[in-house]
């Protein structure tokens, strides 16, 4: 999962996705399974910059200890602003992946209900 914004603050429920594997409910579902990647672009932290820039020059699977994207096991959901799903969609379409649209099948989906003030 990853999580992308300007400022610290704006990490909202950081604490509560870190906390995850260790629900008393659904914790051992995620435990070693779930890799968070929070990343901030305006603030220095210990992930910075932009996610897009991390998709593509590798960052974001080299630091998370992943292989490269794969389009025969990779699936993504993209939500954010309409310019961040822009470029993320350009990306990712670079890479070979497809949308998943209209009941046809892909590589992401979108989560179209951001609204952007």
């Amino acid at each position: 999962m990853t999580h992308g914004v300007r400022y610290k603050s704006e990490l909202a429920y950081q604490s509560e996705i870190e906390e995850l594997p260790n629900n008393e409910f659904f914790g051992e579902m995620v435990d070693g399974k779930l890799l968070y990647y929070p990343t901030v672009t305006r603030e220095d932290f210990r992930n910075t910059g932009r996610l897009t820039d991390a998709m593509e020059n590798g960052k974001l699977t080299k630091d998370l200890d992943l292989p490269e994207f794969d389009l025969e096991h990779d699936r993504f959901m993209v939500c954010g602003s309409p310019s961040m799903l822009k470029d993320t969609c350009s990306i990712l379409n670079n890479m070979g992946f497809k949308e998943a649209r209209h009941g046809n099948l892909g590589h992401y989906v979108i989560e179209r209900a951001f609204v952007e003030q």
